[in-house]
């Protein structure tokens, strides 16, 4: 796989063939590739909510500013935070890594309650926006693997977070969203996939010391 190759064929994808979808092994992918992307102290405080239902996907078209790939794509991706971040969620961390790793208590306690330290001091906005920095190398991720499988997507700030949580009751699950990625594969009639990409060039954009 020539990965540069696969980034260059990537294009922020206008319009999708509805008829095409995503494969349960291609899904499967993408849910494990967000479940492995970095995140500062692999806290985790992000969550991806995949929306396949055309039904639940109509209404949400409004909520996007009518950017029809929300209902073309195979599948709606909603990157989302949680709405703050409690001291359980770093215990739990913690426990997860003493379990999977056999950490001893004594190694683990010093770090544990630092973090619950760091994140007290902050304001709840500040974890929201902690969170949010998360949810966007995920969002990178996750357009990379798509690229990589072949996969067309199409990242989105533009849409009204408010109303999309309202629609898909994220508010009970304590989350809010961030971004969205359609994914799926670009219709055949879609001219910006023709289009050349424009970048600065390598000298330009990379700075060698």
């Amino acid at each position: 796989m020539n990965i540069i190759k696969q980034l260059k064929w990537r294009y922020a994808t206008k319009k999708f063939d509805a008829t095409k979808k995503l494969s349960s092994d291609k899904l499967d992918v993408l849910k494990q590739a967000f479940n492995l992307t970095a995140t500062s102290f692999g806290l985790q405080t992000i969550k991806l909510v995949i929306v396949e239902s055309e039904t639940i996907r109509q209404p949400l078209v409004a909520h996007a500013y009518n950017q029809k790939q929300v209902l073309d794509a195979s599948h709606l991706l909603v990157i989302c935070v949680q709405e703050d971040i409690l001291d359980t969620d770093i215990i739990s961390y913690y426990n997860n890594i003493k379990s999977t790793r056999n950490t001893s208590e004594t190694i683990l306690k010093p770090y544990r309650e630092d973090l619950v330290k760091m994140m007290q001091k902050m304001s709840k906005n500040e974890r929201q926006q902690w969170s949010r920095n998360q949810a966007y190398i995920a969002l990178g991720n996750l357009m990379t693997v798509c690229a990589i499988e072949g996969i067309d997507s199409c990242p989105m700030e533009g849409f009204i977070p408010s109303a999309i949580d309202n629609a898909l009751q994220l508010n009970h699950k304590g989350l809010k969203s961030v971004l969205l990625l359609p994914v799926g594969y670009r219709d055949e009639t879609d001219m910006f996939a023709a289009f050349a990409k424009v970048r600065k060039s390598i000298n330009d954009a990379v700075i060698e010391l």
